[in-house]
């Protein structure tokens, strides 16, 4: 039987934003505070996913072999470094968290059978890389606080909370939403990005943070007066919203993930990133218990 077994590691290092060719105002200009000298550092916290078959002994892998292999050929070399000096990748490309994730695949894949390397450069930033050629995926978690009423509006009252249940009382209730916009692109070879980050940033907060937060999503969002904002359709909705603005910046628009309370969560895959999207154009959201 085939098996997907994951390993956490963890390391501290630091590292800059800064290309030579470019003068130091433009490097402020184009990569913001992170150009700064000497650099910031980070904890990261590393994921490394391998598969392979069960053996007699009921594993993968020995546990104990993948951690001394994640030591000798990740951690000890990047533990306490300035990543712009530690591996040779680094003197051509930034060691940017989606840079990082690549070289790790590159530096484990000989010894490990690797399905997927997720990098957390800290908890709302994080990259995924899968081994395929250039391309990776960088995840920016962010939030907001909203209320909702679940009713349709061509129900009664008595359909509305056989359906929906206390979600339909008149006069709603409210939400912490923890927000994950996951985008795909290749890795630019100098820079180490797949995206600009602060312009991602900014789309994210200026199409559905601003918009949404401390807000009645029913009353003060148009698009919720006939449809009826589930985290299902809150979701479907910031993918449409997001899916052109990011296609603008060079990147593809993967996956949106919204976390309404620590029970429930949906996730839409997107299909088509070169326009607007429809809810005819995504899957159906997953409606998870985490």
């Amino acid at each position: 039987m085939e098996c997907v077994i994951t390993r956490r590691a963890q390391f501290s290092a630091s590292h800059r934003y800064w290309l030579p060719e470019l003068s130091a105002t433009e490097n402020l200009k184009r990569f913001g505070p992170t150009s700064r000298a000497p650099g910031h550092g980070h904890n990261y916290v590393l994921y490394v996913s391998m598969v392979g078959e069960l053996d007699e002994y009921g594993m993968v892998l020995n546990l104990s072999d993948v951690k001394h292999t994640l030591k000798r050929e990740v951690t000890d070399h990047l533990d306490f470094s300035y990543l712009n000096d530690v591996w040779p990748e680094f003197q051509q490309t930034l060691p940017t968290t989606e840079a990082l994730a690549q070289a790790i695949w590159h530096r484990l894949a000989p010894h490990l059978p690797l399905t997927k390397i997720q990098l957390f450069e800290h908890p709302e930033l994080w990259a995924e890389y899968q081994g395929n050629s250039m391309e990776a995926y960088l995840t920016i978690s962010t939030h907001f606080s909203a209320a909702h009423r679940l009713a349709h509006p061509d129900l009664s009252f008595e359909d509305n909370c056989e359906i929906y249940g206390k979600c339909a009382r008149p006069n709603g209730h409210g939400h912490n939403y923890h927000l994950e916009v996951t985008v795909k692109g290749e890795v630019d070879p100098q820079t180490g990005m797949i995206v600009d980050l602060e312009g991602l940033q900014r789309v994210i907060n200026d199409y559905v943070v601003e918009p949404f937060d401390h807000t009645f999503l029913n009353k003060d969002i148009p698009y919720f007066s006939k449809v009826v904002p589930t985290a299902e359709n809150i979701a479907v909705h910031i993918q449409n919203l997001l899916q052109k603005p990011i296609h603008n910046l060079g990147a593809q628009l993967h996956k949106i993930k919204l976390i309404e309370s620590p029970n429930n969560s949906c996730e839409v895959y997107c299909t088509n990133t070169k326009s607007e999207s429809t809810v005819s154009q995504i899957q159906h959201p997953v409606l998870a218990q985490v």
